[in-house]
């Protein structure tokens, strides 16, 4: 389990809970055509920050965390709760709403 300190705060999330923070959408296309910011889609691969000791399944068993402090991954598109983390805005997702972790 890791906590992120922020000014005057100590985020530690629970259960199966996963603190993200979204990394910046493309600004440019493939094509080399920049993209204004109302034009730019949600991003959907962040970093994650924090991350719970694991929940229970509802048949009673012990759900371990697969993700760890570090890795890039891509969670669904509308998942999530934003929090706001000093002047940024984070995402707090449960595991299963992370899709995949992405490796260089």
């Amino acid at each position: 389990m890791a906590t992120v300190k922020s000014a005057k705060q100590n985020i530690k999330p629970l259960f199966d809970n996963v603190l993200i923070k979204p990394l910046e959408a493309e600004s440019k296309t493939a094509s080399g055509i920049y993209l204004p910011d109302s034009a730019k889609e949600k991003p959907q691969i962040g970093m994650v920050m924090a991350v719970g000791a694991g929940g229970i399944s509802s048949d009673g068993k012990k759900v371990s965390m697969v993700v760890k402090v570090g890795q890039k991954v891509m969670y669904k598109k509308w998942g999530g709760n934003e929090v706001k983390v000093g002047m940024e805005e984070w995402l707090l997702v449960e595991q299963k709403d992370i899709l995949a972790i992405v490796e260089k």
